[in-house]
């Protein structure tokens, strides 16, 4: 399966970069995964040359196409005003409004503060569901105190579990070291998953 993880850090090195990574290293643990990192650091003038001509760039279109052939994806970015920051939005600006449908997402933020961890829920969430992607429950905020502090690894390990879960069940597998008899509440279980089209039928009136 190919996992894919898109970073809107900035800095060199950053720390929404090394969010991600952990991330993917986590999803890796639980299931066989070849992974690719999309920076768009590196394609912010193919993202700003794409609003104006209407046509991306090599590097963009190749990473439109890494992002629309996989299997789930990462998602990070910095926060900026409250919310994700521009060049994060812009990317996916510039997909195809359906490269995300029906892809699993994995959501997750960083930056200085605690206060802004509802950006998930309220910014980041809402973008991907808009998008027709399948978000993970878990979104993964690391403020500048949670490196190194408790709590991070346990959020960590939660939504790569989750993720790694949906991949392997919409493509019919079951994930790596994980037993298929091994109980729900370790992760999602590859039966579990739904497809939303049976779950808002299922709450359809039959009368």
């Amino acid at each position: 399966m190919k996992l894919v993880v898109v970073s809107a850090g900035l800095s060199v090195p950053s720390s929404t970069r090394l969010l991600g990574d952990r991330l993917a290293a986590a999803v890796g643990r639980a299931a066989e995964v070849e992974t690719q990192v999309v920076e768009l650091r590196e394609l912010a003038v193919e993202i700003a040359q794409n609003f104006t001509n209407g046509f991306p760039g090599r590097a963009l279109a190749a990473a439109q196409d890494a992002v629309a052939g996989a299997d789930g994806l990462i998602v990070v970015t910095p926060v900026f005003s409250a919310s994700y920051s521009g060049l994060f939005k812009s990317f996916f600006d510039v997909l195809d409004p359906e490269a995300l449908a029906g892809k699993p997402v994995l959501i997750a933020a960083t930056g200085g503060s605690a206060r802004h961890s509802l950006v998930l829920e309220h910014a980041l969430r809402p973008l991907f569901a808009y998008l027709k992607a399948v978000v993970v429950p878990t979104g993964v905020y690391a403020a500048s105190e949670d490196w190194g502090a408790e709590g991070l690894d346990g959020r960590i390990e939660r939504a790569a579990g989750e993720l790694a879960a949906l991949m392997t069940g919409l493509s019919g597998g079951v994930p790596a070291g994980r037993a298929p008899h091994a109980s729900p509440a370790d992760a999602f279980s590859a039966a579990a998953v739904v497809p939303f089209e049976e779950q808002l039928a299922a709450l359809r009136p039959t009368g």
